[in-house]
């Protein structure tokens, strides 16, 4: 698949020059940066998820206790 992206010519230089420095492509420096964002988002709603989850019951485990609900004592 090919993508068109418009930069003003301040832009293009400063990713030229950032995908020059880190001795990459510029597909490699935007597809990677793209898929972080994607990442990033993702994670960023996984944990409020989980942050209001935990809200709702605040009951925490420790590493015993849970191996310990899941018989996996002998590890």
């Amino acid at each position: 698949m090919t993508v068109s992206v418009r930069l003003n010519e301040k832009d293009e230089l400063l990713i030229k020059k950032y995908a020059e420095l880190n001795n990459i492509s510029l597909s490699d420096l935007i597809r990677n940066a793209v898929l972080e964002k994607i990442e990033d988002e993702y994670d960023l709603k996984a944990y409020n998820k989980a942050i209001e989850e935990y809200n709702k019951n605040p009951k925490t485990y420790t590493l015993e206790d849970v191996k310990k609900e899941l018989d996996l004592n002998d590890i």
